[in-house]
């Protein structure tokens, strides 16, 4: 094993590395609140692009429900 530990410690310390990982994006995730303005984002976008753009690319996430 790498730098001389046991798979047991290994494997634990792999778990409690990813289980951190985890929850901490959740934690920073619920605290921003980075995809409550989404629709906002992807209209402010929009509007700097071509008409005929605007729409195709409207159409298409609305299709996928990305945009309401």
């Amino acid at each position: 094993m790498p730098a001389g530990v046991t798979w047991g410690q290994y494997f634990s310390f792999s778990v409690v590395a990813m289980i951190s990982m985890l929850a901490g994006s959740q934690i920073v995730h619920q605290h921003y609140k980075p995809l409550q303005d989404l629709n906002e984002y992807i209209n402010r976008e929009l509007k700097n692009l071509p008409d005929n753009v605007q729409q195709k690319i409207r159409k298409e996430l609305q299709e996928e429900g990305v945009l309401k």
